[in-house]
């Protein structure tokens, strides 16, 4: 047994290598063995999710046996090849057009009772990460009344917006380094926190990855790809794409704001810096979204200056 992976909770994760073929594991020469320690984490959710997303028809890690009590699940294994571990100019095309239909499959699955509504309470507690945790906390600033103003304004509206969507099932990290390169493809790690909410919200998660750029013009493409598939599946997205990239893009600005108070975070709570080196990126995404929209000039302005401020994004050490 040893160490197959680690993500930013407090869960772990082991590779078991088998001596000989078990048929509980299938044709995989391998299992997987979670330590999710209570009480920080339960794997309920896990489990609910991952029966959830197989019935949808996606390729998540099957549950072998659970001791919730104490936190440990044994899983079939996906492997160790992440879409972030393969992704090229040539692949991209292929592997992102098989992640949209993953998200279809699991979108054409939402029942709203099945999952805990991504309500505004979730929404703002969220957002207010970039305040406490980026802001204050990483950048050490003090934002000025008028600041907070500002921040607060935008964030009534980015909540007006993202709540007015359609809601479905939500991944709420379906992006590159949960994307597994498998049969069939791909798998999907990492769904234990899904919730029931705003449909563009996974699009943007794999679009606008943290870990992996791409330039708008591809961004523009699958988001195309994705809106035909989803209107050929009968979910719920309107028939004028402009209205749906709007609804996309303001939907990216709450995560982007969300990530860089999360990457914060883990730097200063959990001493995970390396999440610190993605920030810029996240950044970008950000203001060049709210730069787009006149009703987030404020918001633009502000990040502009916080973001000069501090001599760019990743602030002081």
């Amino acid at each position: 047994m040893a160490p197959a992976s680690a993500d930013a909770s407090f869960r772990r994760y082991f590779r078991v290598e088998l001596a000989q073929a078990w048929p509980e594991a299938g044709a995989a020469p391998s299992l997987i063995a979670m330590d999710a320690p209570p009480p920080q984490e339960d794997c309920r959710p896990y489990v609910h999710v991952a029966r959830l997303l197989a019935q949808a028809g996606v390729n998540v890690p099957r549950v072998i046996a659970a001791d919730i009590a104490r936190g440990y699940l044994l899983l079939t294994d996906l492997g160790s090849r992440t879409y972030a571990s393969v992704l090229d100019a040539d692949n991209a095309s292929r592997l992102y057009g098989d992640a949209l239909d993953a998200l279809v499959l699991m979108q054409r699955a939402s029942r709203e009772d099945e999952l805990p509504p991504y309500d505004d309470a979730l929404l703002r507690r969220e957002l207010m990460l970039f305040p406490d945790w980026f802001v204050a906390r990483h950048l050490g600033r003090t934002l000025t009344p008028a600041q907070r103003d500002t921040l607060g304004t935008a964030f009534e509206r980015i909540l007006a917006g993202t709540l007015a969507q359609p809601r479905v099932f939500v991944h709420r990290d379906y992006h590159s380094r949960n994307l597994m390169l498998a049969t069939p493809n791909p798998g999907v790690l990492d769904f234990q926190d899904a919730v029931y909410g705003p449909i563009t919200y996974d699009l943007v998660s794999l679009l606008r990855d943290a870990y992996v750029e791409w330039d708008e013009e591809r961004q523009l493409d699958w988001a195309i790809r994705y809106w035909e598939r989803a209107r050929g599946a009968h979910l719920p997205v309107g028939a004028d794409f402009a209205t749906f990239w709007r609804d996309f893009e303001w939907m990216g600005v709450q995560r982007q704001l969300k990530v860089l108070g999360i990457f914060a975070r883990l730097k200063h709570r959990d001493g995970k810096a390396g999440y610190v080196d993605d920030m810029p990126l996240v950044m970008r995404y950000l203001r060049r979204a709210c730069a787009r929209y006149r009703e987030l000039d404020a918001l633009s302005a502000l990040l502009e200056a916080l973001d000069q401020g501090a001599g760019g994004v990743a602030g002081p050490g």
